[in-house]
């Protein structure tokens, strides 16, 4: 079997709203530092095409925490696989996802951040899956997209670590060969 992947949102379109959300984020945090932490790998396509378009001053750093396997479900267990290299203390810390659904994870982040003391932490995701949301209180500030309950890939989103390459959001559908 082979994946077909439907286009849900073009190169286009992402492209035009990343750059009205930096524009937002630019307004909002204007005459102050912004230091985004990009969420590996799904975020760094997103990261990267958002802090161009930022006009304030930015820092950026790393983490990579995990809560899914090979497979599409949240395994619903945190890991954190790789930490940040830099302090947060006193920093405005705009958290950078590819896609937020269960909250699972950020929830987890956003507890293990808290503690080390930024001036504040803001969140920002390309897609949004809220109908999916478990937790509840994960607060997102910035989102790109609201998507329906599909498996998307595309943008840094990945199936079983391929098509993070697309420079469009699309959404996998498994063809059936008939005999």
């Amino acid at each position: 079997m082979a994946d077909k992947i439907r286009v849900l949102l073009t190169e286009e379109e992402v492209d035009a709203r990343i750059g009205e959300i930096a524009a937002q984020i630019s307004k909002d945090y204007e005459g102050q530092e912004i230091h985004l932490i990009c969420i590996l790998k799904g975020g760094v396509f997103f990261t990267c095409e958002l802090a161009k378009r930022l006009s304030v001053p930015v820092t950026m750093d790393f983490m990579s925490v995990s809560s899914y396997g090979g497979g599409t479900e949240s395994s619903g267990i945190v890991k954190l696989v790789k930490d940040l290299d830099e302090s947060l203390e006193g920093k405005h810390v705009l958290i950078v996802e590819d896609i937020i659904d269960s909250g699972r994870t950020l929830a987890y982040l956003i507890e293990v951040l808290k503690q080390r003391q930024p001036a504040d932490i803001r969140l920002c995701t390309l897609l949004d899956k809220p109908e999916r949301r478990v937790k509840k209180q994960v607060k997102v500030d910035y989102v790109c997209f609201t998507i329906p309950d599909e498996f998307v890939v595309g943008y840094g989103l990945d199936y079983d670590q391929k098509y993070r390459n697309l420079p469009y959001i699309g959404v996998v559908e498994q063809e059936r060969e008939d005999n």
